[in-house]
């Protein structure tokens, strides 16, 4: 795996809980450089928020104090981010979370300054939007990579600060061959992002971790395990309740118990074919897949009345990974029905 390699998108709707690695196909970390997972939240996300660097403060849009949409540019790595932005405006979405590592056609922060930071402020400026996060989607516990994560992350969070962009995204990667995820969390994690959130605090940028099933974050419990692990207050969560759903996990827990370390939300949602699941069972495939908000079991009203309730007033970040829907057509209308709640 390149470290700008992102996982593939879009490649297989069906995995199972029990096929951990052929689940991989979605969001594989040995294919092209399309984004994945997949945030920031732009206005203010309770007490744990932290302010964007003075630097990129001065750059910054002015942030919205009330939930709103956006969209992870995972599937359009390809376009320019004119192209992206233009995108976002014509299917109603305020905010891009945007995929950054080496090469990114939109944002690469690897040699990314200041001059260059001024140029995207002035093109979300004119269009009347903003960069929710920076997102860096690789297998961070890839064995023999960590020297090379950390220092991708490091220049994402640099990026970060100049664009006055409050967060970055990443995942804890996947678990190792014969090791349990707590026991990932305990004694793997922590080496491997204590130096990216010591820099990211430095920077006033918070580093939001999406739950991806088939990383070291699956149950709830492992959400405690690695929040405890890392007690930091600029370390939290991307959350996305879609992963929650196949699994059958309550999606609002999360929500209530971790309030002050979400800093970041994904709207994905999940459809379950329940007579499906009945006659293959929970470990046979094709009963559940990702779709786009509204075409799925989530109660978006619901739980988006949950995340008012404890204070959230971030984004809800569109992560596309229905394949029934081109890339615009899904951000579309994934806008248009969650729209009625924001």
């Amino acid at each position: 795996m390149k470290i700008n390699q992102q996982p593939s998108y879009l490649t297989t709707s069906n995995p199972t809980l029990s096929q951990t690695t052929t689940s991989l196909s979605r969001r594989t970390f040995l294919g092209t450089a399309a984004g994945v997972v997949g945030a920031a939240s732009l206005g203010l996300v309770g007490a744990g928020a932290l302010a964007p660097s003075a630097a990129g403060a001065a750059q910054a849009p002015n942030r919205r104090k009330e939930m709103h949409l956006g969209m992870l540019t995972a599937p359009v790595t390809g376009l320019t981010l004119d192209e992206v932005l233009d995108m976002a405006k014509r299917c109603h979405v305020s905010a891009l979370e945007v995929i950054s590592g080496p090469g990114n056609r939109q944002i690469d922060p690897m040699n990314f300054t200041q001059a260059d930071a001024d140029s995207v402020n002035q093109k979300l400026a004119e269009r009347g939007l903003e960069i929710s996060a920076l997102s860096d989607y690789v297998d961070a516990a890839a064995p023999g990579k960590t020297e090379e994560v950390q220092t991708v992350a490091k220049k994402v969070v640099d990026a970060a600060g100049l664009l006055g962009v409050p967060t970055i995204c990443m995942i804890t990667g996947l678990p190792h061959s014969g090791m349990s995820r707590i026991a990932m969390i305990k004694q793997v994690i922590p080496k491997i992002f204590r130096p990216i959130v010591d820099h990211a605090k430095d920077k006033g940028i918070q580093v939001a971790i999406e739950n991806w099933f088939a990383t070291c974050l699956q149950g709830i419990d492992t959400f405690d395990c690695l929040l405890e692990t890392i007690p930091d207050p600029n370390f939290g969560l991307n959350y996305d309740p879609s992963h929650l759903v196949h699994q059958e996990l309550d999606i609002t827990i999360p929500v209530t118990r971790f309030s002050k370390r979400i800093f970041h939300t994904h709207a994905k949602d999940c459809l379950i074919d329940v007579p499906r699941r009945n006659f293959v069972g929970i470990l046979g495939g094709g009963w559940w897949r990702y779709v786009i908000p509204g075409f799925g079991d989530i109660k978006w009203g619901d739980y988006i009345s949950e995340l008012r309730g404890v204070g959230y007033r971030g984004v809800l970040s569109i992560e596309h990974e229905d394949d029934t829907f081109g890339p615009e057509a899904g951000f579309a209308h994934g806008a248009h029905y969650l729209g009625q709640f924001c």
